[in-house]
């Protein structure tokens, strides 16, 4: 024990230094003891010991999986850019310093925070790791780096599930993805035979408390929202940056919507898309100029939260407030069965967008027949109910949309969403702003 006490007076010296060189989050004194919050692992004989032994003679098995061994063999790569290059598909997005500074600097300086924690821990307990206790080689090579070094608890568990924390509160729209693969990560040191189950397991809450710790320092916070701020804009660009004549009119940020509300998530009136959408929608604005028209839009990128804000709306049958304008002739009791609303909308990927068409001689909306959200079959793009010249209108705007790469919404001539979108499963949150 003495030395031990001795070894984390050292530590903690050392890393103060490293903390004011790198800059850290949190100095070593704010930053929980593993040793004093983690459980010892388990002793040889204990059921828990036996588990760990099948998991891995489990590994040993996934070896002669080739696809599943050359995982594990890259998520052996010990630096951050390794890591970080195996978790960016499931976070949609390309992690790099040069290309995401701000999420790279929160990912880089939290890793370097929460990374000395294990030390401790790995000293006390110095854990026999598992190809050392079979005398079997590890299936990634690393046996002379890790040999005679406590294995409780995974340094590569950590850093994966901390990664994964932090990508998923900057881009919660795929946590999924992402906690599945930094858990497949952990589960490599078991399939390499550098770590135990249980040393894995431990990690994965070690991680959890490093970044519980992060939220207490007030330059993590600010980093974090900087990091959330540059994934949003990456992924999402204004549609008047891009399309400069179109106008706006987004009916969600005002009270001439079906709700009679601002919608949740619509914190300014703007528009928003992919940049793939927007420099389509880019040469319709073009195409559709050159005929005396602008396009106006009303709706783009919606998030999720004002999805789940319709919903309880249609929800509440009391709330009748607009029907006169949007749905006169529709029962509210089957919004939800007739799919005028739902709980998932093509508009939060950011590909789809609600729009009209402006004459620039009238300098008035073009008539289209009917109006924006409006709940009925006179909204299908194919109605046959409106004059002949409602039906042309109709089909300029969608024609034009066609040219460019959008599909149309067969129930609703106004929406229209890339056909090559970049999102086709991601459903994303944040506001309108």
């Amino acid at each position: 024990m003495k030395h031990y006490c001795a070894f984390i007076a050292i530590l903690v010296w050392s890393w103060a230094a490293f903390a004011q060189e790198q800059q850290t989050y949190l100095t070593p004194t704010e930053m929980p003891d593993l040793v004093k919050c983690l459980p010892a692992p388990p002793q040889k004989g204990s059921p828990a010991f036996k588990y760990d032994v099948a998991r891995y003679n489990w590994g040993k098995q996934q070896r002669q999986d080739a696809a599943r061994a050359d995982m594990a063999k890259g998520d052996a790569v010990w630096t951050y850019e390794a890591l970080l290059g195996q978790l960016s598909p499931a976070f949609g997005l390309t992690l790099s310093q040069e290309a995401t500074p701000e999420i790279w600097k929160l990912l880089e300086t939290s890793l370097l925070t929460v990374d000395p924690m294990r030390v401790a821990p790995k000293a006390y307990f110095h854990r026999i790791r598992p190809f050392e206790y079979f005398k079997e080689p590890t299936l990634t090579g690393e046996d002379a780096g890790l040999r005679g070094e406590g294995s409780y608890p995974s340094g590569h568990t950590i850093r994966s599930w901390l990664s994964a924390l932090l990508l998923s509160e900057v881009n919660p729209a795929r946590a999924d993805e992402i906690y599945a693969r930094a858990w497949a990560y952990g589960e490599s040191r078991v399939i390499a035979g550098a770590h135990w189950q249980s040393d894995v397991d431990a990690s994965r809450a070690a991680a959890s408390i490093g970044y519980s710790a992060l939220h207490t320092s007030p330059a993590f916070r600010v980093q974090m929202e900087k990091a959330k701020e540059e994934f949003r804009s990456a992924i999402l660009v204004p549609i008047t940056d891009v399309a400069p004549d179109v106008i706006l009119e987004i009916r969600y940020f005002g009270t001439y919507n079906f709700v009679g509300t601002r919608i949740d998530g619509y914190v300014a009136p703007v528009a928003y898309l992919t940049p793939q959408a927007a420099d389509s929608l880019r040469a319709v604005s073009d195409d559709v100029m050159r005929m005396g028209y602008r396009l106006k839009i009303y709706d783009a990128y919606r998030p999720q939260c004002a999805v789940d804000h319709f919903v309880r709306w249609a929800a509440d049958l009391s709330d009748t407030t607009m029907r006169r304008y949007f749905y006169p002739d529709v029962d509210k009791s089957l919004l939800f069965e007739q799919e005028y609303i739902m709980e998932k909308s093509g508009h939060t990927r950011g590909s789809t967008v609600d729009l009209t068409l402006f004459d620039m001689t009238t300098e008035k909306e073009v008539d289209m027949g009917g109006t924006f959200d409006w709940f009925g079959e006179e909204s299908h793009p194919d109605y046959t109910g409106i004059t002949p010249g409602q039906y042309a209108n109709r089909m300029i705007l969608r024609e034009a949309m066609l040219r460019h790469g959008f599909k149309p919404l067969e129930s609703e001539w106004w929406h229209f969403t890339l056909e090559d979108e970049p999102f086709p499963d991601t459903y994303f949150t944040f506001p309108v702003k």
